[in-house]
């Protein structure tokens, strides 16, 4: 007979991270796993098809590459414009107004946290609503850009069944005739306000994410693995400082050995179930 410890029940691990978080001023990090209750896939999640994600790079190379990374994008945009907020979310709002939280420091580019009440958020990897001049600087609404697109563009219909990928992009072929958009303002090369693959986070932006973690007294880490460097030096920022550490995933991360806490469980439900215990 085994003398191994019983490894904790769901149930002991709630306990446990209302423990390491109850009392003290919680800094957020949210990944693709928390908008996933809101049909938005999640990169790396079980099933997840691979992916090879344009770089920035490649969109700057060629008129192809933007052909295909806009009509993908424009295709994704409607099904991840017509996303809403989940529980998940929404719990995440109720701890900021609560005062338990100090905000939300997200991976997602899908804005909704702020649709379900969330005032602090932190866009590390920007947002799919904003579209940026990269000659001039202006900025666009995402919706107002769209329909330009569909203007131009009217030959193109969103498939009866679209893989949507995270950052709101899907695969389209035969996009020879595709009219890219460009600024109203000078002509230049529009882009979603998102950090492609190859570019880094604004280091304005990292920074407002860092105060975040060091005005905290806790950390909780909510859907995402930590594959991304972003989220890795924040978590660095939070072991450094001894905070407790608690990560909420379907599956390993790369923070598990240094969290103080690990819950392998669905955000939505959990991320509620805290809010209720801590007072929200």
């Amino acid at each position: 007979m085994s003398n191994a410890p019983a490894a904790p029940t769901d149930e002991q691990a709630l306990e446990a991270a209302v423990e390491a978080l109850r009392g003290r001023r919680v800094a957020v990090l949210t990944g693709a796993g928390v908008s996933t209750d809101s049909g938005i896939p999640d990169y790396r999640g079980a099933g997840a098809p691979p992916r090879n994600p344009m770089t920035f790079q490649q969109f700057l190379s060629s008129e192809a590459y933007r052909k295909r990374y806009w009509a993908g994008s424009h295709l994704g945009w409607k099904s991840f414009r017509a996303a809403g907020p989940n529980e998940g979310h929404r719990a995440l709002a109720r701890l900021e107004a609560a005062g338990v939280t100090n905000g939300v420091i997200t991976q997602n580019v899908d804005n909704l946290h702020v649709r379900a009440g969330s005032r602090r958020v932190v866009d590390l990897h920007g947002t799919v609503d904003r579209v940026v001049c990269l000659t001039c600087g202006q900025a666009f609404a995402r919706d107002m850009v769209a329909a330009r697109l569909a203007a131009e563009n009217p030959w193109i219909d969103e498939p009866d069944l679209v893989r949507l990928a995270p950052d709101g992009d899907v695969e389209v072929h035969d996009i020879d005739a595709f009219v890219v958009p460009t600024c109203t303002v000078c002509g230049g090369l529009l882009k979603p306000d998102v950090v492609f693959f190859g570019e880094f986070v604004p280091t304005e932006r990292f920074a407002e994410a860092r105060s975040m973690v060091v005005g905290a007294e806790a950390l909780l880490v909510a859907g995402s693995s930590l594959v991304v460097n972003s989220g890795i030096r924040l978590l660095d920022q939070a072991t450094r400082r001894k905070l407790p550490v608690v990560v909420l995933n379907r599956g390993a991360t790369k923070g598990d050995s240094r969290a103080t806490v690990k819950l392998d469980a669905g955000t939505s439900e959990t991320l509620a179930a805290l809010a209720e215990h801590l007072g929200a």
